[in-house]
């Protein structure tokens, strides 16, 4: 004989399973995550590791000062239905052997490298900061194989002096208070290419992006940055002389780099645009990455 209280916890428990399985969505299909190719690139002197993931036309993505390839995680894992997304991280950054302070007169020497290492018959090229002296200089010394060109808060080895502005001074100015508005952030622990507002708004993204960059502090990124500057020396004009298209993007709250700069490089290029994006700081693709990879999205499908 069933005790009444057994009956109602059968059919409660009935119940209970039934709505489960109603509410539990039915996946139409499987997901099928995109593979990844992990390597190391043999390159006098050093190893410079990389990863190449998913299938399509080939975006390479050439990353930043405080930063390596994983700090592109957000722009992989968008394309790569559709691309094969490329990051590296440069010579002297981990997990690539630890050199001292790299040169960075060898980073196109790097890509050129990357690029045949990888058979690639065409590429795009993403740069972010310091990954501008990459891509620039590549694209100067042998630009048949770049089919689009995005520079995110950067112009790369460009003589910040020679790009034509309104105001002389302006960038003298911009400087000065940069460099205070830099000194003020990292008194208070905030990383300055992350920004201000990315501390306050996002400090989960804020903690990872000072992470990533902590992993890739193997060498003095302050000398590396005055290696930068010092063979920044190209002229504005030798811009007029790429026709790729090319994408700038630049952040409204940058502390590190000009945005008006960009804003006068892009008319000197036959086929250059430049979008900015408000309330955002140096680091773009990390802390907007949806805006960014629709904006770097909708100029590659224009390019094909």
């Amino acid at each position: 004989m069933f005790d009444r209280r057994d009956v109602l916890f059968a059919s409660a428990t009935a119940l209970t399973t039934s709505l489960v399985i109603q509410s539990t969505p039915t996946l139409a299909q499987s997901v099928t995550v995109p593979g990844t190719k992990r390597g190391f690139l043999e390159r006098p002197g050093c190893r410079i590791y990389f990863e190449a993931t998913g299938s399509g036309p080939a975006i390479i993505f050439a990353h930043g000062v405080g930063s390596n390839h994983m700090t592109w995680w957000q722009q992989v894992a968008h394309f790569s239905d559709r691309y094969t997304c490329i990051a590296f991280s440069h010579r002297g950054y981990p997990p690539g052997s630890e050199i001292g302070i790299p040169d960075p007169k060898e980073y196109a020497g790097d890509l050129a490298a990357l690029i045949e290492h990888l058979q690639l018959p065409d590429v795009r090229l993403v740069a972010q900061s310091m990954g501008g002296w990459t891509c620039l200089e590549y694209v100067l010394k042998d630009p048949r194989k770049v089919r689009a060109l995005v520079l995110t808060s950067t112009c790369g080895s460009i003589d910040r002096a020679s790009v034509p502005l309104a105001d002389p001074n302006r960038l003298n100015e911009w400087d000065r208070m940069a460099d205070a508005a830099r000194a003020d952030m990292a008194r208070r622990g905030i990383s300055p290419p992350a920004g201000e507002r990315m501390a306050k708004e996002q400090p989960s993204l804020h903690y990872l992006y000072r992470e990533i960059a902590n992993a890739s502090a193997a060498f003095d990124r302050a000398e590396l940055r005055k290696r930068l500057f010092a063979i920044a020396t190209r002229p504005a004009d030798v811009l007029r002389g790429l026709s790729m298209p090319t994408l700038f993007i630049t952040g409204g709250e940058d502390r590190n780099y000009p945005p008006f700069l960009s804003e006068a490089l892009a008319p000197m290029m036959p086929n250059a645009k430049v979008e900015q994006v408000p309330e955002t700081g140096h680091s773009v693709y990390f802390q907007r990455p949806e805006i960014y990879n629709r904006l770097v999205g909708d100029f590659l499908l224009r390019v094909g």
